[in-house]
This record gives C-alpha cells, sequence and structure tokens, in this order.
C-alpha cells in the first residue's frame, strides 16, 4: 500500500504546506494539513515502521523528548488549555507510526473535545486555516526548537 508518510518525508508529496518544524534523529515534526485548528502538529518516525513494538528503545527516548518540547512550546505560544497527544496510524495510506499532538482551545467546543477533535482535521482545503498562515507558524516555531 502507498505510504503518504513516506512520500512527505521524502519531498515527493508534502502534507504540509510549511516547512519541517523539527528533525531529529529519528522523528520528524510537522503541521497536519488541512486543519482548522492552529498548531495541530504530527511526530513522524524517519523510517517507515507501521507498530509501536517495533519502535527502538533509542526511538521512544526521543520521542518522549520531542513530545515534552512540543507540549510546552504549543502551550507558551497559543496559551492552550492542554494538549492531547494521540496514535492510531490505521487510516488509508497512514499505517506509517505517527502521533498527533494537539493543542486544546480553551474555547473547544464540547462536542469537540477528546478524540472527536479529529472533525477539526477532516476538513476540505477551503474550510481550513490558510496556507500561508501554517507556513508562517510552521517557521515561527522552527525558530523556537
Amino acid at each position: 500500500m502507498e505510504c503518504y508518510s513516506c512520500k512527505s518525508i521524502s519531498g515527493e508529496k508534502r502534507i504540509s504546506p510549511g516547512p519541517v518544524i523539527y528533525e531529529g534523529r529519528y522523528w520528524l515534526i510537522e503541521h497536519a494539513y488541512p486543519s482548522k485548528l492552529k498548531g495541530w502538529l504530527v511526530i513522524i518516525t524517519k523510517r517507515h515502521v507501521e507498530t509501536l513494538h517495533e519502535l527502538t528503545k533509542e526511538e521512544f527516548a526521543e520521542l518522549g523528548e520531542i513530545c515534552e518540547k512540543t507540549t510546552k512550546l504549543l502551550h507558551e505560544i497559543l496559551g492552550c488549555e492542554k494538549e492531547y497527544i494521540m496514535c492510531f496510524a490505521e487510516l488509508e495510506h497512514f499505517n506509517h507510526i505517527h502521533f498527533h499532538i494537539v493543542p486544546k482551545p480553551h474555547d473547544l467546543p464540547r462536542e469537540l473535545r477528546g478524540a472527536k477533535v479529529f472533525a477539526m482535521l477532516k476538513v476540505e482545503e477551503k474550510d481550513a486555516i490558510p496556507r500561508k498562515e501554517i507556513k508562517e507558524f510552521c517557521e515561527s516555531l522552527k525558530n523556537k526548537f
């Protein structure tokens, strides 16, 4: 099956309109797109792996460090109430392990809380945050990482 994450990582068909926010030894951070929520980040393994139990001790260690830094930066920059971290990696073409880091705004409607927040990601590009705004946010975040 075609892997959209691998295509994005290689540069063949990028998902995010912004630059890679962070590149570590094992992981990348990018902004999800299209999205109605600024700061919806995705931490993606640089190698193609489809299950958590396949990750190495070193990959888990770096992931922990990245999650700490990312959640604190999102809180600092966006003033979010809290941050969600989710990993499902089962959508067609997205079996590649990735973690969604989602800033939960103070005013997020009740019907969009928890896993229901994915409604903010399942949008048409015309309803999403403009590409230019995402690009500027990614560049700003990259400079703080």
